[in-house]
């Protein structure tokens, strides 16, 4: 049997109070709904957390006290850990072009005449839109390519498969950085 996937839905912080609180930085939409996928645990999936109770703080902020961490110092241990759910404890997205970034994450890509490019290793974010980070067939370089319609025209989840239609040079510049060549 397969280890079940794992989602970050959030990530512990400092302690707050004295009374074994911590503050919780919540990744999903609605931050009270943490409490909202069962047991959660660290990256691993070695230890688990159970919500005794949680309340607002600030926007994505949450005051948080988990079962068995009863003091400020036991919760100060728990500073920086992840917080992750099972990936079929997540609702379905509501939108045909919505994704969770771990259901792109290892996808193939290939362009729209059907040549390879590559596979998914990550999904970024500096402030702006999406961006898919492809690390290409054959190379230790990987690329990254905006995550819009125009870029990205099909996700075939299902499929395990993305096409891309990327801008014009994003791929060139890589091959010839793959045969030693430059400008």
């Amino acid at each position: 049997m397969t280890a079940p996937r794992l989602i970050q839905i959030g990530v512990i912080g400092a302690a707050h109070g004295v009374r074994g609180e911590t503050r919780v930085k919540s990744f999903t939409e609605d931050p009270t709904s943490l409490g909202a996928y069962g047991p959660l645990s660290d990256a691993e999936g070695g230890r688990s957390f159970r919500i005794a109770s949680l309340r607002p703080l600030k926007d994505d902020m949450l005051v948080v006290r988990f079962e068995g961490v009863a003091t400020r110092e036991a919760a100060e241990a728990l500073n920086g850990v992840g917080l992750f759910a099972r990936r079929d404890a997540l609702p379905p997205t509501e939108a045909e072009d919505d994704f969770y970034h771990a259901d792109l994450i290892g996808l193939s890509v290939e362009t729209l005449s059907g040549e390879a490019v590559g596979k998914i290793v990550s999904v970024q974010n500096f402030g702006a839109d999406d961006l898919l980070e492809i690390r290409l067939t054959g190379r230790a370089r990987s690329v990254l390519l905006p995550f819009t319609r125009a870029a990205v025209p099909v996700v075939d989840v299902a499929g395990g498969r993305v096409v891309v239609d990327p801008p014009e040079g994003a791929l060139d510049e890589a091959a010839e950085e793959s045969r030693g060549t430059s400008r």
